[in-house]
Parts: C-alpha cells; sequence; structure tokens
C-alpha cells in the first residue's frame, strides 16, 4: 500500500494551531463518518422519470423519452464534513452566510475544525451555497445534526445526560395571550 506525502512546500493545518483549543478538540471528537453517513441519502443523485417528447423525423412522428436516469452533469458536491462544519461555525458565532465564508478563509482553527489538511487562502464555498444546502438538508437533517451534537457532548463528558431532563426556554419576545385593559 503506498504511503500518502504530505505537501513538501505547505505547512499542515495541525502543527500551525493548537491542538487544546476547543474547536480543534471537538473537531477530533466529533463522529463525522456517521454525520456523514446519516446525511449522504439526502444528497444523492436521484434517479429521474423523465418526460415523452414528442418529435419528427423522416419516417413520421415520435415520442422518445427525454432526461430520464441519474445524470453525473456539473459540478461535483462539496464534502459533507465542511458544508455541516460550515453550518456549526455560522451558528456557534452568529454571523451570516457572507461572513462566514469570508472569516473562514482567515482562520486555521476553523478550517481545521472542518476537517482540511493545508491552509486555503480561498473561500470554501459561495455563501449562496449554504442555503441550498440547508433547504437540501431540511429540518429531519438540522435534528441528525443536533441528536450527533448532543451524543457527542454527552460521550465526551462535556455535557450531562442529567442535563437533558429539563428544558428552561426563554420567552420574553413570544406574544401572550394577556389582554391589556383599555
Amino acid at each position: 500500500m503506498p504511503m500518502a506525502t504530505d505537501d513538501f512546500f505547505r505547512a499542515r493545518l495541525d502543527t500551525m494551531i493548537d491542538l487544546r483549543h476547543p474547536l480543534a478538540v471537538l473537531a477530533t471528537r466529533m463522529p463525522w463518518a456517521q454525520i456523514e453517513a446519516a446525511l449522504a441519502p439526502a444528497f444523492a443523485h436521484r434517479d429521474r422519470a423523465g418526460r415523452l417528447v414528442e418529435g419528427a423525423d423522416l419516417f413520421g412522428a415520435t415520442v422518445q423519452l427525454a432526461g430520464a436516469g441519474v445524470s453525473n452533469a456539473g459540478r461535483p458536491r462539496l464534502p459533507l464534513r465542511l458544508m455541516v462544519s460550515l453550518l456549526y461555525l455560522k451558528h456557534a458565532f452568529n454571523l451570516s452566510d457572507e461572513e462566514l465564508v469570508a472569516r473562514w478563509s482567515e482562520n486555521v482553527v476553523w478550517q481545521f475544525f472542518s476537517g482540511m489538511t493545508y491552509y486555503e487562502p480561498r473561500p470554501p464555498c459561495d455563501a449562496t451555497q449554504l442555503g441550498r444546502f440547508r433547504r437540501v438538508l431540511g429540518e429531519a437533517g438540522v435534528e441528525q445534526l443536533l441528536k450527533s451534537t448532543i451524543e457527542a457532548a454527552v460521550e465526551m463528558s462535556a455535557v450531562k445526560k442529567t442535563e437533558f431532563e429539563r428544558v428552561i426556554v426563554d420567552t420574553t419576545v413570544q406574544e401572550k395571550a394577556a389582554a391589556h385593559p383599555t
């Protein structure tokens, strides 16, 4: 089996950062393979039924099936780990999609968290791709991410299971059914 060689002219991210940084620790302990396996079906290429197209040739009217099957056309998808980690960073630091991709290219710890091996000076994707990723991910995918995050936190003893027995919700901004005297 051939041994992977490092890029001789670039420094690895794991040699550039403090591996005790909370995001670096989280990056090594998150169940990335399980998260990717759970989300992969939502992003798989789907088989399309196609449509019948009427046409004419030398022998008269014809009907052909167009657009059927699985298409491999288009740009390859970005890695799921990268997109999932961008969602985590977006919500952890309360950033817009545009701010996130701009800051990601400057932050080596964020790049390490995203699974990159070497520093990348370019943004990871266009900001609009994050919105499309969230739309395809859907509510079920977000719930899967939350579940994986909670399981990882319990596994690394960052939180105890007993902390999830009671939930406190702040409703100060929520509309109330109280009527004020007029």
